[in-house]
C-alpha cells in the first residue's frame, strides 16, 4: 500500500514539474519579443544585432525630443482617462442591473452587452468608421473614444459583475429596512462594497485603450493615439525608436494591469479571511 502511494506521489511531482517548465516555456515564448524590444532600445546600434553594441539611451532621447510622439502620447493618455471613466460607469450601472434586477429578455441583453469584444477589431473597425462618417464624427478624438468606449464597457461589465456576485444578497434588504432610500443604499453599501472592482475595472479599461491600435486607426484621422504613430514610423523606415516607445507602453500596460489585479485579488482574499478568524 505504502508502495502504491509512494508511486503516485512521485508521479505527481513529475506531474508538477512538467506543468511548471510548461508555463515557464510559454512565458518565455511570449514575453521573448518583449525582452528582445526592451534590450534593443538601451542598445546604441541602429539595426537590433548580436553582439550588442553600447548601452544607450539615445533612442529614448530621440522619442522625447519628437512633437509628434508628444502628441500620439497626449492623445492616448487623455482618451485613456476619458474612456476608463466612462466605460466604468458604463459597465457598473449593466453590471448593477443584471444583478439586482430580473426581466424578459435579459439573456439577450447580457449577449449583446458582452458582444463587442468577441468582434474582430477590423470589421469592428470598420463598422466604427461607416456609423461615425454618417454622423458627421470621424476623424475626431470624440470618434476614439466612442470606439474604444464599446471595446471597453464589457471588461467593466464583466469585472464588477464578478464582485457584486460576492456580495451578500441580503445586505440591500438589511438596509432598506433599516430606513436607507435605495440611492443611500447603492451610496453607503453598493459602491463601497465594488470600489475594488470599479477600480479595477478603471486601469484595466485604461490599459485596453492605450494598447488599442486597429479600431484607432480606421476613426483618429489625425488625432492618432501613440500605437498609431508607431505603425506611422514603421511605414516610414525601420527606427529604433520603436523599441523605445514600445517598452514605454508596456512598462505602462502592465502598470495598469498589475495595480487592478492587487486591487481584485486582495479584496477578494479580505472576506474570506475574515469569515474564517469569525469561526
Amino acid at each position: 500500500m505504502s508502495q502504491i502511494s509512494g508511486q503516485e506521489l512521485n508521479r505527481n511531482r513529475v506531474v508538477d514539474w512538467a506543468l511548471m517548465v510548461y508555463i515557464v516555456l510559454a512565458y518565455a515564448f511570449v514575453f521573448a519579443p518583449i525582452a528582445a524590444s526592451f534590450v534593443f532600445s538601451f542598445n546604441s546600434d541602429r539595426f537590433p544585432s548580436i553582439p550588442l553594441g553600447d548601452f544607450s539611451l539615445e533612442w529614448y532621447r530621440a522619442v522625447a525630443a519628437d512633437p509628434l510622439v508628444w502628441q500620439g502620447l497626449t492623445n492616448t493618455l487623455v482618451i485613456g482617462v476619458v474612456v476608463g471613466v466612462v466605460s466604468t460607469a458604463l459597465g457598473f450601472g449593466a453590471a448593477y442591473t443584471d444583478y439586482r434586477y430580473k426581466f424578459m429578455g435579459k439573456q439577450v441583453y447580457l449577449a449583446l452587452a458582452l458582444l463587442p469584444p468577441t468582434i474582430p477589431v477590423i470589421i469592428l473597425g470598420l463598422a466604427m468608421l461607416a456609423y461615425l462618417s454618417r454622423i458627421d464624427l470621424s476623424g475626431r478624438a470624440i470618434s476614439v473614444i466612442i470606439s474604444h468606449v464599446v471595446v471597453c464597457a464589457p471588461f467593466a461589465m464583466a469585472i464588477i459583475r464578478l464582485r457584486l456576485s460576492q456580495m451578500d444578497p441580503a445586505l440591500e434588504p438589511a438596509a432598506w429596512n433599516l430606513g436607507a432610500s435605495e440611492w443611500a443604499t447603492m451610496r453607503h453599501v453598493i459602491i463601497p462594497f465594488t470600489k475594488p472592482a470599479i477600480f479595477g475595472a478603471l486601469f484595466i479599461t485604461m490599459a485596453v485603450s492605450f494598447d488599442e491600435f486597429a479600431v484607432a486607426w480606421f476613426v483618429s484621422g489625425l488625432n492618432e493615439t501613440l500605437p498609431v504613430k508607431v505603425l506611422g514610423f514603421l511605414q516610414g523606415q525601420v527606427s529604433p525608436r520603436i523599441n523605445a516607445i514600445g517598452t514605454f507602453v508596456f512598462v505602462t500596460s502592465m502598470t495598469l494591469v498589475i495595480l487592478a489585479q492587487i486591487l481584485l485579488s486582495g479584496r477578494t482574499a479580505a472576506p474570506r479571511s475574515s469569515t474564517v478568524d469569525k469561526e
